[in-house]
């Protein structure tokens, strides 16, 4: 019998013996992850086996093509990693795994499915995307029966905010003509992932393998995704490497000793700095509390440079790419999982999925560090993360400042200013809000005709925008969970349905219909997508800027001030000095150039957009 770096062949038999010794009790599987992979996929895939009793084990299979490479237990029997290699003599079929001990066997269930075709599938998002971010629970109840799933110890109750409202998967599917109307052609759906208690919004999850029993089945979830693709959206995965729930098993039992930094007793405190990570100069106790903390003092911090558990969240990811074919990630709280480990994250995922993208969360106001974390060179750490692209926090604040609290439009200006820092700063995904910040509509100062403002610039300016679900419709709501306000229309009994213009009230429609046409116009016109930005003219209250590629050059301007204004743009030595005239395409308005100047009169915090002649 011929042996291969410790491989015994026997026909299509293959046995690895670890080296734990035999716990004296038959072995027992309860679980098998992931549960099964794909033929012409990946050439190797590590399982993580749970039960009792694995110590010392033996492993089997008589699968055609399948090699194990090797099997190592934990010290309390609890958990068996196996290797695997995948030839391409491999199968689609059962592939189940014998695990025996001396005291007895059993099986270990595992299936190859055959890999369906690629080609248009997993091409990830660009900026001639718009981002729709859903909160599945507060859109839309598709599913009444799945309000109250059997063995849950959550709480359902629309009346109660941090209850479970019942929105799941078939209410999105069933509502997709609505987000089609409007015109997004990315979803973002906040964690489906299994959670515990009244966890409504995903981020505590206590599998990494299963939809919560309250979002609808994995049929479901791809028929979901088939149908997006269908209409041309594009769906994303909210992916969680930093933490798990209180209640996922591993807290109190992880399968290595370094699963985790700390333990439930014992655990350094959160800190939300980043400036540790960024700091060329600073020692481990300025950031060792970021990566270490367990977030909000209680959810249980990975240890992804564990080696088993780094490569177990890789290919988690990658099952749930392939299972239900997503297009790309948001990967939440980027900075408190280390660059080493997303370095080696993406690197294993793009040798799968070479076009796939991501856009990574790192909430700060400071471009400065915010374009750290964005991928495509190496940083003084010597790493690069591989991140495609992050949001733009910095420019959010800067909206926000300027439209609402009136602050000077140079903040806007400033911001932009700082797109040296980032090696792709037209991929930044901007937004006015998200689901952990107060709707946009209910700032202190603002208002419906303020909320249009930002959107025409969100949706002019370079990046690729992303909508808050409500955000179009001027939903309120305040501070957390006041900003998680269910869909009106998505659940039984509304009083009124958003989700058609008979069922909106007049503001609802005026600025439904107004991001609507925004989003129109630039998918008409790849200059709003793709064009260079340039600055044309600013003060405390107005910003002029062009977007200009070789074939077509729009200009864009933006009154703030509370009052209609009468403006005078000078345009010599800017890309506007020889342009001849000016022709209104959004907004409404007139302008000429006359003597070296754009001439035009605005009313307040109102935008129009020009094609440059």
């Amino acid at each position: 019998m011929p042996r291969v770096a410790g491989l015994t062949l026997l026909g299509l038999t293959l046995v690895w013996l670890t080296a734990a010794l035999a716990s004296g009790q038959a072995p027992v599987v309860r679980k098998v992850e992931p549960p099964n992979w794909w033929t012409h996929y990946t050439p190797e895939v590590t399982l993580l086996v749970t039960g009792e009793n694995l110590g010392g084990a033996r492993v089997k299979s008589t699968a055609r093509g399948i090699a194990l490479v090797g099997a190592k237990a934990s010290a309390n029997g609890h958990y068996l990693f196996i290797h695997l290699k995948i030839g391409g003599e491999a199968r689609a079929g059962n592939a189940e795994l014998r695990i025996s001990t001396d005291a007895g066997s059993t099986t270990a269930p595992w299936t190859l499915r055959e890999r369906a075709a690629t080609k248009g599938h997993f091409e990830g998002f660009s900026q001639d995307d718009v981002i729709y971010l859903i909160m599945p629970d507060r859109f839309a109840d598709g599913d009444p029966s799945n309000d109250k799933p059997a063995g849950s110890n959550g709480i359902y109750d629309r009346s109660v905010p941090k209850a479970y409202h019942g929105g799941d998967l078939r209410g999105i599917r069933e509502h997709l003509g609505y987000l089609h109307e409007l015109g997004v052609t990315t979803l973002w759906l906040t964690p489906v992932w299994k959670n515990t208690d009244s966890d409504y919004h995903g981020y505590h999850v206590v599998d990494f393998y299963a939809l919560d029993d309250h979002m609808g089945t994995m049929a479901e979830y791809q028929a979901l995704v088939a149908d997006a693709h269908r209409l041309g959206m594009k769906v994303l995965i909210d992916y969680v490497a930093n933490h798990t729930g209180p209640k996922h098993p591993w807290a109190d039992d992880p399968p290595t000793p370094t699963w985790f930094h700390g333990s439930p007793a014992h655990h350094l405190e959160p800190s939300y700095s980043f400036l540790g990570i960024v700091d060329p100069h600073a020692s481990p106790r300025e950031y060792r509390n970021m990566l270490e903390g367990w977030f909000a003092g209680k959810l249980p911090d990975l240890n992804p440079d564990d080696s088993e558990l780094g490569l177990y969240l890789a290919e988690n990811a990658m099952w749930w790419t392939e299972m239900a074919e997503l297009d790309g990630f948001r990967l939440d709280t980027f900075p408190y999982s280390s660059r080493e480990f997303w370095s080696g994250w993406h690197a294993r995922l793009r040798e799968v999925y070479p076009r796939m993208n991501d856009v990574g969360e790192v909430a700060d106001p400071d471009s400065s560090i915010t374009a750290f974390f964005e991928g495509g060179r190496k940083q003084f750490d010597g790493v690069d993360t591989g991140l495609a692209t992050v949001f733009d926090f910095p420019l959010c604040n800067a909206l926000r400042d300027t439209i609402v609290k009136g602050e000077s439009m140079e903040k806007i200006v400033t911001v932009l200013r700082h797109d040296e820092f980032y090696p792709h700063p037209e991929t930044l995904v901007t937004f006015l809000g998200n689901h952990d910040d107060g709707r946009f509509v209910s700032e202190k100062g603002s208002d419906a005709g303020k909320l249009k403002a930002a959107f025409a610039l969100l949706l002019t300016m370079r990046g690729t925008p992303q909508i808050y679900a409500g955000d179009e419709i001027a939903l309120p709501g305040g501070e957390d969970p006041d900003n998680r306000r269910d869909f009106p229309g998505g659940f039984p009994g509304d009083a009124r349905n958003a989700f058609t213009a008979a069922g909106r009230t007049a503001e609802q429609q005026d600025v439904f219909a107004y991001v609507q046409s925004l989003i129109a116009l630039r998918k008409e016109h790849p200059a709003l997508r793709r064009g260079k930005q340039w600055h044309i003219g600013w003060d405390d209250g107005y910003y002029a800027f062009l977007r200009e590629t070789a074939e077509e050059r729009l200009l864009v301007i933006y009154n703030n001030a509370g009052t209609s204004r009468r403006l005078e743009i000078a345009i010599d030595d800017t890309p506007l000095e020889k342009a001849r005239g000016l022709r209104g395409i959004f907004g409404g308005q007139t302008a000429e150039i006359s003597d070296g100047k754009i001439v035009v009169t605005l009313p307040a915090r109102t935008a129009a957009v020009f094609s440059v002649q």
